[in-house]
């Protein structure tokens, strides 16, 4: 079985413009691997510059935030490479790409580890984090699987959530909602539209 962590990826294009994208990375011996769907804005920044910042956070704001199109968050400088870090991030991996496994769909970026620092301590997920983390990965899906999936699997998430969350995850947890009524809403327009047709 392979673990599978869920991390915020920082790059920059040939312009140096930052990108902040959550992404899940394994690891394989010594490397950590990266593996972007096409199209990406991570993987071309990775190929183009050939590093990227893993950062682990615990606030679901940001995985949240980046699904939904608020990718505004502040960025420090790294310590080795050019592509920031987070600001508000526990800790961060600088990597470097030293080889790609091509695939049409979903290629494997293979990179070394070339600095790590721990800014903060880690004090423990309360289990809406964990709730807002596994919608949010739901909602990065909805154009590749069915609403009524998303919706079902919503209503048991919506019990962790109301259960345990704080002002941060309630906020996450709002930004997701309202972007999967967006999709409802214009999913049954289009349903409509085609009645019509």
């Amino acid at each position: 079985m392979t673990v599978i962590q869920e991390v915020i990826i920082t790059t920059v294009n040939s312009e140096g413009e930052p990108h902040i994208a959550p992404i899940g990375i394994r690891r394989r011996e010594d490397l950590v691997v990266i593996s972007a769907m096409r199209p990406s804005r991570t993987l071309d920044n990775l190929i183009q510059t050939r590093c990227a910042t893993v950062n682990y956070t615990d606030d679901v704001c940001i995985f949240a935030g980046c699904i939904t199109g608020r990718r505004d968050w502040p960025l420090l400088e790294s310590t080795r490479i050019d592509a920031p870090r987070l600001r508000d991030t526990l800790a961060h991996t600088e990597i470097q790409l030293l080889d790609l496994e091509e695939d049409e769909v979903r290629p494997r970026l293979l990179c070394r580890v070339l600095h790590e620092e721990t800014h903060r301590p880690f004090q423990g997920f309360n289990r809406a984090q964990a709730a807002v983390l596994e919608l949010a990965i739901l909602v990065s899906r909805l154009e590749r699987m069915p609403l009524q999936k998303v919706v079902e699997e919503m209503a048991y998430l919506l019990t962790l959530v109301e259960k345990t969350a704080g002002p941060r995850e309630q906020q996450a947890w709002n930004w997701l909602m309202d972007h999967v009524t967006e999709r409802k809403t214009a999913t049954i327009a289009q349903a409509g539209a085609q009645d019509e047709g």
